[in-house]
């Protein structure tokens, strides 16, 4: 049996909704943020030195990260639609596509939302600087990114239905966080490709069971 540890409002909902489209028997286990910093509770500690989620336990394999797991799991379940076939395009895609999630677009999201939270965290004296500071950097470096991103999300979901070619894969999954954090700040106005791409995936009754097992999720 597969476990998650399931972390509300994070990337580990992307784990849940990938075990549901393979059809998969999972238990999960619940942690939830601390309600003033918002920070994973130390119990993930004792499963991760990093103390962060998503985490399986499958079996007596452990796996952390999301791209890790999602490789895992398409690996001991061979044959699933969600990757796919060796050496073909749609899979040089795939396998692009769940790094570039963690790796390149996660980047300014987390430096958005760490210099938003910075004035609301500083001392009352130096709230102004920090307030100016914040707001130059995510003006002239941070949001440029972002909306770079953004174009560049838009334009690949214009040459195909989905981010790996025109079928539904495992690509889609990884790159939903991404794309729901970045409209969580900002709505798609004018990106009818990813707005498109967004509510498709919402209405996928595997997505929808994720939900009813993981419970609230912000960025949905």
């Amino acid at each position: 049996m597969i476990t998650v540890h399931h972390l509300n409002n994070s990337r580990s909902q992307r784990v849940l909704w990938l075990l549901e489209e393979m059809g998969l028997a999972y238990e999960v286990k619940h942690y939830e943020r601390d309600a003033a910093t918002m920070l994973a509770p130390p119990e993930l500690r004792a499963l991760h030195p990093l103390g962060k989620s998503p985490v399986i336990d499958d079996g007596e394999i452990r796996v952390a990260e999301t791209g890790a797991i999602i490789e895992h799991l398409l690996d001991a379940n061979p044959g699933t639609p969600l990757r796919p076939a060796p050496g073909t395009p749609e899979a040089r895609r795939l396998t692009y596509w769940l790094h570039y999630a963690e790796g390149s677009a996660m980047t300014p999201l987390l430096l958005k939302l760490v210099f938003g939270q910075l004035p609301k965290r500083s001392p009352g004296l130096v709230k102004p600087i920090v307030n100016a500071i914040s707001s130059k950097a995510q003006s002239g470096f941070i949001d440029p990114q972002i909306a770079t991103h953004v174009a560049y999300w838009e334009s690949e979901l214009g040459k195909s239905a989905w981010f790996a070619g025109d079928t539904f894969t495992a690509a889609d999954i990884m790159m939903s966080f991404p794309l729901e954090a970045a409209g969580s700040r900002a709505p798609y106005v004018g990106k009818p490709n990813i707005t498109r791409f967004l509510k498709t995936i919402h209405a996928r009754p595997a997505y929808q069971r994720a939900l009813d097992r993981g419970g609230p999720y912000a960025y949905a």
